[in-house]
């Protein structure tokens, strides 16, 4: 009577309430729970069928076995992973043969489930193809590569039809195989849409250095995706050499400015003249980082039309432009002075000493004072510039560093800037702690009037 009552509650309309029996079921532990776990193992849910697997798999009952096994069939994978789980964990040897056609199951987690109940078997692969099997199975991909040009077909397979991370995991393990086909095979691999898998292609691509990927890499200049032009850069300028000069110059006019960064520093490595003109254009860029690198990349290219545009920032305000301006300027002559097309500067030099910014007018007089050239030689009529011009020569050595903090984003090294000008009495910083009076910080405006006092002591 209880056992027909137990039947009646497993063909239950609500799967809690199926559930909730097969929680009973499972308390004894003993034979006589069997058939109706049996007959739960057929119900329409996978949750109950879960259930009844868990508890079956407590009894140590042999006729346990073959329902099992029956389950590495079912249609849910849930259940299969749960029945492969279970049976690894029976310990039972003679399943080997059932959990090993598991490792090609369509669902990843179910192969997995396999690999470990194999391994916890004790199981190992009879050949080169079960071992390919074995590994996929486990994710393991690194291990895969490490088969070499055998790994191949599995890993093409996987970055073709495999789940989205494991698309960019093979990926990345075709590209740690020596063997031919891995250039054409990250080609295929720039088709595919997730940005990510293409910039892990590229990367492959510029390590490998291929030159008949070329065409290929330049393709993905035009990319949508901002980071993976980037890594098309770097890729394109291992695979084609000077030949990518042409490609990359439209993308210094890229709207990402990673993108104009990496270009400008891709042709300043790249050492082609025909560069020069462009890379002369990016030293007007927005973004400062990108300056400075089109300022170091004309430097190592070292063309002397660069000299007539480089010059101009030796008086820029930003101090990290004028010291890359000076470092490249030597390295392209190192008496670049008497160029003779910076004779065509001296008016924008002259305009400079009349600048609001202290730094412009005090690097305008100090390149006055390097050219050998005096202000008044050009019209400039301001007795203050020739008073500065023979301040300059005498700064104390500390002076160029003390005035770039008395300008830095951080307050507190403004005002410490401005305490050490008092303490160093600089005559010459003069100028400079007249326009840090007009600070921002109340503090600092005390200090700089402070040192102006002291320079006169």
């Amino acid at each position: 009577m209880i056992l027909w009552w137990t039947y009646q509650q497993l063909r239950a309309s609500s799967p809690s309430a199926r559930l909730a029996v097969i929680a009973k079921l499972a308390e004894s532990v003993s034979s006589d729970s069997l058939e109706p776990l049996l007959f739960a193992l057929k119900d329409k849910e996978p949750e109950v069928r879960c259930a009844a697997l868990v508890a079956l798999g407590k009894i140590p009952d042999p006729r346990v076995m073959e329902p099992l096994l029956q389950r590495l069939r079912d249609p849910a994978s849930s259940v299969r992973t749960l029945a492969v789980d279970i049976l690894g964990r029976r310990g039972d040897k003679q399943t080997v043969t059932a959990l090993t056609a598991l490792l090609r199951d369509a669902d990843p987690v179910v192969r997995a489930a396999a690999a470990r109940s194999l391994e916890r078997l004790g199981w190992k692969p009879l050949d080169e193809a079960q071992r390919v099997q074995q590994i996929l199975a486990s994710g393991n991909l690194t291990q895969l590569a490490a088969l070499g040009a055998k790994a191949v077909g599995p890993l093409l397979e996987l970055m073709r039809s495999g789940p989205p991370e494991k698309q960019i995991a093979a990926v990345k393990a075709l590209g740690e195989i020596h063997d031919p086909r891995v250039p054409t095979l990250m080609l295929e691999a720039l088709r595919k849409s997730d940005p990510a898998l293409r910039t892990v292609a590229l990367g492959i691509l510029e390590r490998l250095a291929d030159p008949t990927t070329f065409e290929g890499v330049e393709r993905l200049l035009k990319d949508g995706n901002a980071t993976v032009r980037v890594a098309a850069i770097e890729a394109v300028v291992r695979c084609g050499g000077k030949r990518a000069v042409p490609s990359l110059l439209p993308a210094l006019k890229d709207p990402s400015w990673e993108v104009r960064n990496i270009t400008v520093k891709a042709l300043g490595t790249l050492d082609e003249a025909a560069a020069v003109d462009g890379l002369c254009g990016m030293l007007n860029d927005s973004d400062r980082d990108v300056r400075e690198s089109a300022i170091s990349s004309l430097g190592k290219i070292g063309d002397r039309r660069a000299i007539q545009f480089l010059v101009p920032l030796l008086f820029d305000s930003e101090s990290v432009l004028r010291t890359a301006a000076t470092a490249s300027l030597r390295r392209i002559d190192r008496k670049w002075e008497k160029d003779a097309s910076i004779q065509q500067l001296l008016p924008q030099l002259k305009a400079a000493l009349d600048h609001n910014d202290y730094w412009v007018k005090h690097s305008a007089v100090k390149l006055f004072e390097q050219l050998g050239i005096a202000p008044d030689s050009v019209g400039h009529e301001t007795a203050a510039v020739s008073e500065m011009v023979e301040t300059v020569v005498a700064e104390h050595p500390a002076f160029s560093i003390l005035a770039d903090l008395l300008f830095d984003f951080d307050r507190d090294l403004r005002l410490a800037a401005a305490n050490a000008f008092g303490r160093l009495r600089e005559k010459s910083a003069q100028p400079i702690l007249a326009a840090a009076v007009h600070d921002e910080d109340r503090f600092v405006q005390l200090a700089a009037q402070a040192a102006l006092v002291a320079l006169k002591l």
